[in-house]
């Protein structure tokens, strides 16, 4: 039998997973990594090369041996990786520094860059790459340059981490459009580099690596990686991509107008764009599809999941350990408790992620508005219902916001990662949009569209896009209730205009902004 196996490198870890051409996973390794502070310099995280290449082979070799596979049973290998983190390499094509996707260093580059021809080169970066300057690239490369002029005088190339990933297996450097698409330095349309952007910003332009699409070969393990990590010299080395772009692909999410909702520490809503457009309000995100001429529409909820995580360890102590007595999962207690509810949590609002602003990205403070002293209503249960509705709520108002510019209108959803796998908040998400929303059985959507790269470059797959339709397969649909339509329509309304107040208060300087873009301040001036 023939194995593909996908390296994924996320934002907390590692894993090295392996898949056969029927999509079947076979085996994981896995370990947690640590990105770096870097003393006296806020925001900092860089990313360890030597440690985490190491835990790359490590994961690598745990998953053959988990699998009882030898090295020949491999056939081919791909990388993907949270996006936003880059490297930076000599003449010599040696990594000499990276960064995490997290790093926020550059908050005062953010600014100058703004600043540049009164605020319109921003605005020139975002209708050419579908970035804002906030996560790209060209604020971290600014900062190099004014604080290690060393390492900035030194690079040679840039890539993204997933591409170290795979020029440590191969020798090879290169680039794919849907990561190297977050850099803001990538054209949507031409799908290559825009080297006049880095010049307008008075960076340097020669340190731009090939573009190579995903699913196209980049090279063969090389002797020196196979003996560092177990595989076959030889076998060949696939481009991957993007973390949610490929998650798409392994949720067949692959044609014009699909959506899918992806629910994990921040929620992304994801739409397939049938041309390639931006958003003329900045609202929303515009990233290159790993499917070649395709891009998508990307809008992100912060820190959703990692809200539900500290709800249920600050106040959920009590059913942790309930749980662990009846031998199931806390939040699939928490669900249970929320079930029993009625539909509009006693009119209690959380205020935590807002709907995506591109332009002007910042929140409130994280709090619950309109609660009541009476137990009965106001309780853990009715608070954990609650956030669970202002997910499914503002995931709404993301897609609204790419329906207008977009023109697309949805008639179905996806709904993948750790927050589909709750049946209430499935309905709830269902309820709110009123669309009916697809769950599917892989929940390892992203290591799948990765491995579908890798067997679509060995010739394994005819291309990826049927690929992943053919191999995607589905748990459950939820229909919408229509009757709970309404009340939510209602409650989006007043929740958005409550969340208008509380930002007011963050401008106040009175409370304290959950999270802001780097480079912003309070509000941006405004446009000219």
């Amino acid at each position: 039998m023939s194995y593909l196996l996908a390296l994924d490198a996320g934002t907390g870890s590692i894993r090295a997973v392996i898949f056969d051409l029927a999509g079947r996973q076979i085996a994981v390794g896995q370990a947690e990594w640590k990105h770096l502070s870097v003393e006296n310099v806020p925001g900092s995280m860089e990313f360890d090369l030597g440690i985490n290449w190491q835990l790359a082979c490590q994961c690598i070799r745990q998953s053959l041996e988990r699998a009882q596979l030898s090295a020949a049973d491999i056939q081919s290998v791909a990388c993907c990786s949270m996006r936003e983190g880059i490297v930076l390499y000599d003449s010599n094509g040696e990594a000499i520094w990276a960064c995490a996707n997290v790093d926020a260093r550059a908050s005062r580059e953010v600014s100058e860059l703004k600043e540049i021809h009164d605020y319109r080169f921003e605005s020139e970066v975002y209708e050419v790459s579908g970035q804002t300057l906030a996560l790209s690239a060209m604020p971290r490369l600014l900062w190099l340059a004014h604080h290690r002029p060393d390492i900035y005088r030194n690079a040679a190339t840039i890539t993204m981490i997933s591409d170290w990933l795979a020029a440590k297996l191969s020798g090879e450097l290169a680039v794919d459009p849907s990561n190297a698409g977050t850099t803001g330095m990538l054209d949507l349309f031409s799908r290559d580099w825009r080297p006049a952007l880095l010049d307008m910003a008075g960076l340097r332009a020669d340190i731009l690596s090939p573009v190579k699409e995903t699913g196209t070969v980049l090279g063969a393990i090389t002797p020196q990686a196979a003996q560092q990590c177990g595989l076959r010299a030889g076998t060949p080395v696939v481009m991957g991509g993007g973390d949610v772009q490929l998650g798409c692909l392994g949720l067949g999410v692959v044609r014009p107008g699909q959506t899918a909702v992806l629910g994990g520490t921040f929620w992304q809503q994801v739409v397939n764009l049938p041309q390639v457009r931006t958003d003329p309000e900045m609202n929303i995100r515009v990233n290159p599809h790993v499917i070649p001429g395709m891009v998508q529409a990307e809008s992100i909820s912060f820190f959703t999941g990692l809200t539900m995580r500290w709800f249920r360890d600050a106040f959920c102590a009590e059913e942790k350990l309930i749980a662990e007595r009846l031998g199931t999962d806390t939040y699939a207690l928490l669900e249970e408790m929320a079930g029993r509810v009625p539909a509009g949590s006693h009119g209690v609002m959380p205020i935590f992620s807002d709907a995506m602003h591109f332009k002007q990205w910042y929140h409130a403070a994280p709090s619950f508005i309109n609660l009541s002293i009476d137990p009965e209503k106001c309780n853990k249960a009715t608070l954990f219902r609650a956030l669970e509705e202002n997910a499914a709520i503002v995931s709404a108002c993301n897609l609204t916001q790419i329906s207008q510019f977009s023109g697309v209108t949805f008639d179905s959803l996806v709904f993948a990662g750790g927050g589909s796998k709750g049946a209430l908040w499935s309905q709830i998400l269902s309820d709110v949009t009123g669309l009916p929303v697809r769950v599917p059985e892989v929940k390892e959507a992203t290591a799948l569209g990765c491995a579908i790269a890798a067997g679509a470059g060995a010739g394994l797959f005819a291309d990826m896009a049927s690929a992943g339709e053919k191999l995607v397969s589905w748990s459950r649909v939820f229909t919408p209730n229509r009757a709970h339509r309404e009340l939510y329509d209602g409650m989006k309304e007043k929740w958005q205009a409550v969340y208008a107040d509380q930002l007011g208060l963050v401008d106040s300087g009175l409370t304290t902004s959950m999270w802001q873009a780097p480079g912003l301040g309070k509000r941006p001036p405004a446009s000219p």
